[in-house]
C-alpha cells in the first residue's frame, strides 16, 4: 500500500510544489491538502493519512495546536512539521505536542521524501544540525516545563548512555561505533528506552532526555 500524505500549508504555491514532488513517487500518494490547523484537524478525522506535512504559522488555527488535536484525537497519522526558520520555538512546542519531527522547508526533496518513507514506518525524523539546536536553545531560554528526572531511573546504565547519544544527534551507526556495539544492539535498545519511557519515537525521547537534564542545551 502507498504512503498517503495530508499537504498542509497557507501557502498554496507551497503545497502545489509539495505535490508535485511527492507525486513523482512511486509509494506516495497526496490524499488531500488543508489552508489552516482547522482544516487540518478536519481533514486527518475523515481521510485518516499515514503522515501529515504541517506547516507552523497558519491562520484559525496555528500548526502547533492542530498538531496537537490530532495526535490527542487517537488517529494513527503522524504529524511531520514544516518550518521556515530552524530556531523556531513554534517547531518545538510541535515536537512536545507529539509531532514525529521537523524539516526546513528548503529540505531537498529527495531528504523530504525519505523523511516522509521514515516517518510513515514509524521512526522519526531527528536532524543533528537543526533538532539539537532547536531543542538546545528553546529548552535553555524559553518557559520550558521541566520533568523529574526520576522517569528515567527505568533505564539501566547502558540505556541511559544511549539515550544521551541519540539526545546529542548521533545515528545508529555512530552510537554502535562510539560504544563499541552493533548496530543492531543499538535498535534493540532504542525499542526498549520507548517502551519504558512510555514515548512514541525518537523525537519524544530526545524532547524528554533535554527536560530531564539528562542532556544539557550545547553538550
Amino acid at each position: 500500500m502507498p504512503i498517503t500524505v495530508l499537504l498542509v500549508d497557507d501557502q498554496e504555491l507551497m503545497r502545489m510544489g509539495l505535490n508535485m514532488v511527492l507525486d513523482a513517487q512511486d509509494d506516495i500518494v497526496v490524499v488531500g491538502e488543508a489552508g489552516d490547523g482547522a482544516a487540518a484537524v478536519a481533514a486527518v478525522r475523515k481521510l485518516e493519512p499515514d503522515v501529515v506535512l504541517m506547516d507552523v504559522r497558519m491562520p484559525v488555527v496555528d500548526g502547533v495546536s492542530a498538531t496537537a488535536q490530532i495526535l490527542e484525537s487517537g488517529v494513527a497519522s503522524r504529524v511531520l512539521v514544516m518550518t521556515t526558520f530552524d530556531l523556531d520555538e513554534h517547531a518545538m512546542g510541535a515536537l512536545r505536542a507529539g509531532a514525529s519531527g521537523f524539516l526546513l522547508k528548503d529540505t531537498p526533496s529527495e531528504d523530504l521524501v525519505s523523511a516522509i518513507r521514515s516517518v510513515a514506518a514509524g521512526d522519526a525524523v531527528v536532524s543533528p544540525k537543526v533538532t539539537r539546536r532547536l531543542l538546545a536553545r528553546f529548552l535553555d531560554d524559553g518557559p520550558a516545563p521541566r520533568r523529574d528526572p526520576a522517569v528515567l531511573d527505568v533505564l539501566t546504565e547502558r540505556e541511559r548512555e544511549v539515550l544521551q547519544l541519540v539526545a546529542t544527534g548521533l545515528s545508529n551507526t555512530e552510537i554502535a561505533e562510539s560504544l563499541f556495539l552493533s548496530e543492531s544492539t543499538v535498535k534493540s535498545h532504542i525499542g526498549r528506552i520507548l517502551t519504558k519511557l512510555n514515548v512514541r519515537d525518537r523525537v519524544q525521547a530526545v524532547v524528554l532526555a533535554y527536560e530531564t537534564g539528562l542532556v544539557r542545551p550545547g553538550s
